[in-house]
């Protein structure tokens, strides 16, 4: 399943944003940047990654490579129509944005990453995490389970009850109790991948993370800005936990989602005109902190 928002006829309808979302997740938790992006006119697409949406047993029948081949579909599909396309996510949304930039730099401008989670670092993270760490069979893992964090990564204690009401209404059992350790496992292995790349990632990347982030410690975003080889803008926000696109800075998100779009789409343009590559300057890769 697909959540497609699309504004070809606007003049920002040839220029894509595909968003990808996190791990036991659905298109739902991007929605807010998605209907922002969209409002300006750009065409937005949220593919629902193989395994989600439905009953624990469909979930760990998946691989990462099935993930991976959700989102690469919806670059596919974005790609066919549009004539720049930037890539974000959610956690591990963020990865498998990440190696869509490694695999397809052609047809990923840029990349907007949001919680980006190669390893697991956060205060809510159980104990034996780096007990888990030594497992690498995924029925072993499967003994584990990842229970969601208290906030369910939401400070926002009214956002946190509405989220919380959603996935009840739409029967998300999954993603309201815990993640099994073979999903996790699974995370882990796409985050291996993607750590192998960083180096050939080029694109302009702009990263989005919460000081306080109760599952992915900031070590991930600061990680991220030290080993991709592209110019990275990291804005710190400081009154969010995990979910930086539904949390209370999420207008944020959206604002600087869309400027970080419209600069990508206005740098590649004017390059196009003048007939040469364009040059895209973002701020010089330095980090913000946004209160």
């Amino acid at each position: 399943m697909m959540t497609s928002k699309t504004n070809s006829g606007s003049k920002n309808g040839r220029v894509g944003v595909l968003l990808i979302h996190g791990l036991c997740g659905s298109p739902s938790e991007i929605r807010f940047v998605a209907n922002g992006l969209t409002r300006d006119g750009y065409t937005v697409l949220c593919p629902a990654l193989a395994g989600h949406g439905g009953s624990e047993t469909e979930l760990l029948a998946t691989t990462w490579q099935d993930w991976y081949e959700s989102a690469e579909k919806g670059l596919e599909e974005l790609s066919a129509t549009c004539d720049t396309v930037i890539v974000g996510g959610l956690s591990t949304g963020a990865v498998l944005s990440l190696l869509l930039a490694a695999r397809h730099p052609d047809k990923v401008h840029a990349v907007a990453l949001y919680s980006p989670t190669l390893w697991l670092s956060g205060r809510q993270i159980p104990w034996y995490v780096p007990l888990f760490r030594l497992i690498d069979n995924k029925w072993f893992a499967n003994l584990f389970r990842f229970p969601v964090p208290l906030h369910v990564g939401i400070k926002d204690k009214r956002v946190r009850d509405f989220i919380r009401n959603a996935m009840a209404a739409e029967g998300s059992k999954v993603a309201q109790v815990s993640t099994p350790g073979g999903a996790v496992l699974e995370r882990r292995r796409l985050a291996k991948q993607v750590m192998k790349t960083l180096g050939g990632i080029n694109q302009p990347v702009l990263i989005l993370h919460a000081r306080e982030d109760d599952y992915a410690g900031l070590d991930n975003a600061a990680y991220l800005q030290r080993e991709l080889a592209g110019p990275v803008d990291l804005v710190v926000l400081d009154d969010s936990y995990h979910m930086v696109t539904v949390d209370r800075q999420r207008h944020i998100v959206l604002e600087r989602t869309a400027s970080f779009v419209s600069r990508i789409a206005a740098s590649l343009a004017e390059g196009m005109r003048a007939k040469e590559p364009a040059r895209i300057r973002l701020g010089g890769g330095l980090a913000t902190s946004v209160a």
